[in-house]
């Protein structure tokens, strides 16, 4: 493949340079996280799926693996744009040592890491973290215990529109659609359209909505995908449970609130014979029982987990705005999210047991 290749062997101005920022904070979590994957079976999942670098004429590409791992980086450290990205790893020599680019060479460019976003696609993407996902259960992390099932709304990344403008406005962008088809030409950057109007806490929000799940017992992500924000999130939990499944077994029950009480739902855990764990609501002809309510007590201290899942990467990656304009694009920046979340969380739950071993 025709990839470009740096010489690792240090000089001694790396290695100058490597002593002087041994004790940065930054470089000793990025280590801790390139100790802890395996990167090569990931190199070998992006590589197969990636359509850049095939050919041995032309330029030779950056390699795959690298621009992952500046997307992994941009997730970590909350960098809101990819020019902001290249800036930084210009700037920061762990940054440059984590990607394994050499601390004389530029980084790549921000319309690089941006287009390796369409090439790799949201599938690759769900492979690696899958694969992930697989390498973290084998050092102790649970991916089978249990899930618990949520969903939050993704605010948009354009200024709303009413509903009657959005549908004109998708009429017009449908038409041109077929236009540049027939011209082969691309489309350019457009508002967002892919958004949808729905309440939240009594208000309206225009956006998106992201539903995902977590293990109960270790925190991890467990799947992950955008929708419209008008979509109810009873439609989605089916999908959510199957894309949740990476273990052999399926999980002993599954968690989620009173917006999934449904028969549909209910019944679709019981032909797979998961453990009903949804919260139960009032009904118009009946109300809770106390069992009902202690019950709904007993899973609400079960699924918090997917609560911090969503309050972390709200803080510091951003998620609860959108950066993009289309589902496509946002669904791949939510996964790459949630690897970012599975892999920082990993790592701070090892340091703590290393810890305990050492009292």
């Amino acid at each position: 493949m025709a990839f470009k290749k740096y010489d690792k062997s240090p000089t001694f101005l790396d290695m100058e340079i490597q002593r002087a920022i041994t004790h940065s904070r930054n470089q000793q979590v990025l280590s801790e996280i390139d100790a802890v994957i395996n990167w090569e079976s990931i190199e070998k999942i992006v590589q197969e799926n990636y359509p850049v670098g095939q050919s041995e004429f032309g330029n030779k590409a950056y390699p795959p693996l690298m621009l992952l791992k500046a997307i992994l980086i941009q997730k970590w450290f909350g960098i809101k744009s990819d020019p902001d990205l290249e800036s930084q790893i210009n700037d920061r020599f762990s940054f440059k040592t984590f990607i394994g680019l050499p601390f004389g060479d530029p980084s790549p460019d921000h319309s690089i890491v941006c287009r390796f976003r369409e090439r790799i696609g949201k599938e690759t993407l769900e492979m690696i973290h899958h694969e992930l996902l697989q390498q973290f259960g084998t050092i102790g992390f649970s991916i089978e215990s249990g899930m618990a099932v949520d969903a939050r709304v993704v605010k948009s990344v354009s200024r709303p529109v009413s509903v009657r403008n959005l549908r004109e406005l998708r009429e017009k962008r449908k038409n041109r659609l077929q236009i540049r088809k027939k011209t082969q030409k691309a489309m350019r950057f457009q508002r967002d359209l892919d958004s949808d109007w729905t309440v939240k806490n009594n208000k309206p929000v225009f956006g998106m909505k992201e539903h995902a799940s977590v293990d109960v017992e270790s925190g991890l992500v467990l799947s992950t995908c955008v929708s419209k924000a008008s979509v109810h999130d009873t439609k989605y939990f089916s999908y959510t449970v199957a894309k949740s499944i990476h273990g052999r077994k399926l999980p002993s029950k599954v968690y989620a609130d009173k917006g999934y009480c449904g028969e549909p739902n209910r019944d679709f855990l019981s032909m797979n014979g998961i453990g009903d764990g949804i919260m139960r609501k009032n009904q118009i002809n009946a109300t809770l029982t106390d069992f009902e309510i202690k019950r709904n007590k007993s899973i609400s201290k079960v699924r918090y987990k997917i609560e911090q899942y969503f309050g972390i990467t709200h803080k510091y990656h951003g998620a609860g705005k959108a950066r993009f304009t289309t589902i496509v694009k946002e669904n791949w920046d939510h996964l790459s999210g949630a690897m970012a979340f599975n892999i920082k969380r990993v790592v701070l739950n090892l340091r703590k047991r290393e810890m305990i071993v050492a009292m």
